[in-house]
Order: structure tokens, then sequence, then C-alpha cells
């Protein structure tokens, strides 16, 4: 089967090559990621092969477009017309979690800042906060808050007025009226006392963005609790599809009783799927038209990194960052604004796919938005196969109900200290009893989630909230729920695929027996060639 790349109005793709190939015997092997390893694998005959689509062609001029965007924002007056001298405003910013691997310099929020800060100085306001709008993740590092704005901006303002969200600051949160459904709806106090709340947003996939940015970024864990449960996950059918999701009806309650105390402005900037760039731009291609220069260099890069420990293959790929460019900003008021954002995400990610698979094959990469210069735990293993890869998707998973997911990665037993201590107890005292969401949710959340040593290394240090593994098994339970089995192939131990519930084979070719053993020998398969970005879009 094969699909034509179809062209956007806001961008351009290359033309003549396919987003969905079935492979003959003569086609070339396929690269799929295993953490901080590249596979070759050799797939049967028939499988389907789905594609990211091509980046889309960059705004000509960035500031430009921000600037036209400030100037015309959605649902309301120019963000020029809203100031006075005098007034108390914070922007808001979205943290670390996003895009992957972090963009080049200078981040589109810098170029956001530079403009933003600008006309607020020439308005004549000058009480103006940056905060990170990290929620429950870890803290951002002095380095990495640098990098995001700029040496300039940086030194202008932090520490004092630049500075991450603190969510168990009880002096520091305002709790606002319940929502219809009883939600609670806290907010950072700084934002919630200011006479505008600017929230400048990197939209990299449609899950994020609108009421989620405030509604989740600056929340605190009584109002996250409200939809981070395994209840609420069974019940979104496809977190990239909002209008499907039962979380973002959540987080959408939640928003509006926002806006209707705070006056917000959004700004959101959405960005290409060009996660690879320069010498590594191969590792985006389709393997049948590599160039003799692309094969050496995969050739080389698989050489040195077997040559290479886990920890320096992990500081190697960390260190490259990705060459995303802005496709477009949009501003204004949170429904409006965003609805601009997601027809143009859809617009870059969407590929049409013709019905579901009994086997889906994916490789995980070696990095998630909870492992940014850290290491991908087996938690965040299980995140990114149940979670995030099988819910890219809108319409119907590309895996069937009751269907095999076949993901690639070594599994290592292996925990960051610093980032992740409450995930080392999750995984190797409560999983063994039970990987029931439901019942870890009722007898164990919340005693994380008031540890004093998990709150204190939370507000004091960098690591993700005492909660935060509990919402990361939560966010693989539609997953859970939909297909029938996983196979992990690769994985160096078998302790930690047994942990998550999962069988494990040598290699890729072993799992597609084992699910053909299951399926029979006429399975369907469909290889989901990701990363870079992309999302089925399945259709009959």
């Amino acid at each position: 089967m094969r699909s034509p790349r179809s062209s956007a109005s806001l961008g351009s793709r290359r033309d003549g090559e396919d987003l969905v190939v079935t492979l003959d015997r003569d086609s070339a092997p396929r690269v799929l990621f295993s953490g901080e390893d590249l596979l070759l694998c050799d797939l049967p005959e028939g499988t389907r092969v789905v594609y990211p689509p091509a980046p889309m062609a960059p705004v000509p001029n960035r500031r430009a477009a921000i600037r036209w965007a400030l100037n015309h924002p959605e649902g309301c007056d120019p963000l020029h017309a809203k100031l006075r001298p005098g007034m108390k405003v914070t922007i808001a910013l979205d943290d670390i979690s996003l895009p992957l691997p972090p963009m080049r310099t200078p981040d589109v929020r810098q170029t956001v800042l530079e403009i933003v800060l600008e006309l607020l100085a020439d308005c004549g306001v000058d009480d103006v906060h940056l905060i990170i709008a990290n929620s429950l993740h870890r803290r951002m590092t002095t380095a990495e808050m640098r990098r995001m704005v700029g040496p300039r901006i940086f030194a202008a303002f932090y520490p004092d007025r630049y500075y991450n969200h603190d969510a168990e600051d009880p002096e520091g949160m305002v709790t606002l009226e319940k929502t219809d459904h009883g939600e609670v709806v806290a907010v950072n106090r700084r934002a919630a006392e200011s006479d505008l709340l600017l929230y400048v947003n990197l939209n990299l996939v449609p899950m994020d963005g609108g009421h989620k940015s405030v509604g989740v970024g600056l929340a605190n864990y009584e109002s996250l609790r409200a939809h981070h449960t395994p209840a609420t996950i069974r019940a979104s059918h496809g977190y990239m599809d909002p209008a499907r999701s039962a979380l973002h009806r959540s987080t959408d309650r939640i928003g509006r009783v926002i806006d209707e105390h705070l006056d917000v402005f959004h700004i959101e900037t959405v960005v290409d799927n060009r996660m690879f760039d320069g010498p590594a731009a191969f590792l985006g291609k389709n393997e049948d038209r590599y160039t003799e220069i692309d094969r050496l260099a995969l050739e080389a890069l698989r050489f040195s990194l077997k040559k290479l420990p886990r920890a320096a293959k992990r500081k190697l790929f960390q260190a490259v960052p990705a060459g995303y460019e802005m496709i477009g900003c949009f501003a204004g008021k949170t429904e409006p604004c965003h609805a601009k954002t997601l027809e143009l995400c859809f617009r870059q990610y969407l590929v049409p796919v013709r019905g579901q698979s009994d086997v889906v094959i994916a490789g995980i990469p070696y990095i998630s938005p909870y492992n940014v210069n850290s290491i991908l735990n087996p938690l965040l293993v299980q995140v990114m196969a149940c979670g995030y890869l099988f819910n890219l998707y809108r319409g119907e998973p590309i895996v069937k109900k009751g269907g095999t997911l076949i993901v690639t990665h070594p599994c290592p037993d292996e925990f960051d200290p610093e980032h992740h201590p409450s995930y080392i107890e999750f995984f190797h005292r409560l999983l063994p009893e039970t990987r029931d969401a439901m019942a870890l949710e009722k007898k164990y959340e919340r005693e994380f989630a008031q540890n004093p040593s998990y709150v204190h290394l939370y507000r004091k240090g960098h690591a993700y909230h005492g909660a935060h593994p509990f919402f990361m098994w939560y966010w693989g339970e539609n997953g859970r729920q939909h297909v029938g089995r996983v196979i992990v192939a690769g994985a160096e131990n078998s302790h930690v695929p047994e942990a998550l519930g999962w069988e494990h084979a040598e290699t890729v070719a072993d799992a597609i027996d084992m699910a053909r053993g299951h399926h029979g020998r006429s399975a369907s398969i469909t290889l989901f060639h990701a990363p870079p970005i992309l999302m089925a879009d399945v259709g009959a």
C-alpha cells in the first residue's frame, strides 16, 4: 500500500516520497532506536512501514510572525492594548520537557520573551516575573534556565524574578472555586495576583498547550489529582486527540475557571518535527532513500555506539540539539488560540493509515519528556511504549484491540537518584506487590506525595515530585488496557520486562515469531517508524 505525501498551505514537504510503504524482499533493513543504541532489522515481506512527514517549511521571519500574532490575537485586544504603566505581569514558560531534544539556540521561547519584554518596557511595565511552569516536574538547573532564555534575559531576571514554580509552597499557591465536577483549581499565587498572565507555550504535540498550560503547569498536587488518575486515563481515547480525551475535558474545565478569575493571554508557538539535524539528519529518512554517505554515517555511528559505555552514549545523544524551526505562532484567548495551534500540529504530524494491525513494532529512543539530561529508567520506558508511542494516533490506535506491541530497548535496571528518587522505591517496592493502577492509587499514592523527603527533594533539589512515578504508571494505563501483550526485544535482563508485565525476546525477529504464534502466520504487521514524531490517522 502506498500513500502519497500531502502538502500543506502553511508549509511544504518533500515531493515524491511515500509516508506509508509495504516492504518487499528487496527492501533495505530498517533502523530502530533501542535506547542509546540503533538496531538494523530485516522485517518480514508485507510489513507496513509508516514514516514521519517531512518537516514543514518554517515561517520566513520568526520575529515578524510573533509580532503579528501579538498584534492580531484570537478573541481579544492586541497585547499592547492590554498594557498600562505600573501593572503587575507574570510570564509563565513551558519547562525543559519541551521540545525533545532541546532545540538549537536561540530557543523560540527566548525569541518570544525578547519581543514581549521590550513591549512591556516600552509601556512602562516593570513589575515582571518569569516563572517556569514545571508543575510536579523537576526544577530546571541554572544552566538549563540560562540556555532557554539566553544570557541577557537570564542576567536581568535570575534569580529573584526568574524561577521555577513550586507546587509544594503553601504560601505560593491560591485555590480558586472548584469546577462544576468538584475538581480543585489551584494556581501559582504570583500568577493569580497579577494584572496579566502571559503564557509562552512551545507546542510539540497536540496534547500540549491550551487550558493544560496554566491548569497543569502552575498547579499543585491536589489540583492534578483531578485528572491524573487511572480512571481518567482509561477514559481518554487518545492523548493526542483532545476531543476524545477525558484528561483534556478535565483540564478544560479547570482552565475555564482560571480564565474566569485571571486575565490570561496565551502565546503558542508550533515547531516542525526536525528532530535530527546536521550529521544526524539521515536518521529521519526512509532507509530506501539513503545515499552512500548516509549508509556510511549510520555504520560509523553504530560502530561508535558499540564502543562506548551507556553513560557516554547517553551524553553523546543528549549533547546534540534538534534543528526545530517555528512553523506558526498564535496568541490571544485560550480556546481560539489553541484551536489554531492544533490545526497546524495535525497538519505537521498526521499520516493517513488504512486500517489497524495485529502487530505494531516501535523503537524506543533515548529521551522522553521526563529524562532530559538524565536516564530513561524502566518506568519511563513503559511510559514511552504504552503511553506516548501507543497514543500517537487520531481516531483509532494503529494496533488492534488485543494486538501485540513490540518495542526495542535494553531495559537496564538503572535510575537517576537525583531526578527520580521516588521512582526507585515505586519500581522496587510497589510493582513487585501489584501492577494494578487502581490499587496503587488507593494504597500508596498519597503516601509518596506527602513523604517529607520526596517533598524536600522536589522543592530544594532537582527531583520529580513523589507522586510522579504513579502518574507515569497511570499514563500507560489505556495502552495496557488495549493491547493484548507487549514484547520487548533486546532486553539485557528478564526482571525489568517481567516487573512491567511484559514478555521479552532476544531479537525483533524472535519477537515477531512470538507474536505470530499468537495471532497466526498471516498476522498484519506495521512498523511505526518514529522518531521523528508522527501520528497515525487511522481510517478504514
